[in-house]
């Protein structure tokens, strides 16, 4: 598996938004209903969506977020032999500061955690740390 990261690419081309978000100095992490691992929030882009429109909802949907500031990051891209014929995919990289939650979840993630570092088990292990790590080395995100 290959991570790549780029300042920009065509837009038709960002088909995922990540983003690693912050809650009064925590980061924030979900917890699907099915795993027993933490992911950061992101998801698919829907036909018709912006890629920051796609972020703004994956974030509210996955962590219940609705008063929040989100910054793109850079774009990253994922090539896997397992993943998309191993295609080369690409999805855009954001930070946001979550003010303020839903007091309910409404998506298939049962919890949001606010750590202080990273987690121990990942959901993609091979990825997400290397966007964070990213993250940290273009400055937008601290912990």
């Amino acid at each position: 598996m290959e991570v790549k990261f780029y300042d920009k690419v065509n837009d038709d081309l960002l088909k995922f938004a990540v983003i690693i978000s912050s809650h009064n100095g925590k980061l924030v992490f979900c917890k699907h209903r099915q795993r027993d691992t933490l992911e950061i929030p992101g998801g698919h882009r829907e036909v018709g969506e912006t890629i920051g429109e796609t972020a703004r909802r994956e974030l509210y949907e996955e962590t219940g977020a609705v008063d929040f500031k989100l910054e793109p990051i850079c774009v990253y891209s994922v090539t896997a032999e397992d993943n998309f014929d191993g295609q080369e995919t690409f999805g855009m990289l954001f930070s946001a500061d979550i003010f303020s939650f839903e007091n309910e979840l409404h998506s298939e993630i049962e919890s949001i955690c606010l750590l202080d570092g990273l987690p121990e088990k990942w959901t993609y292990p091979l990825i997400q740390p290397k966007l964070i790590e990213e993250a940290v080395r273009r400055g937008a995100v601290t912990y």
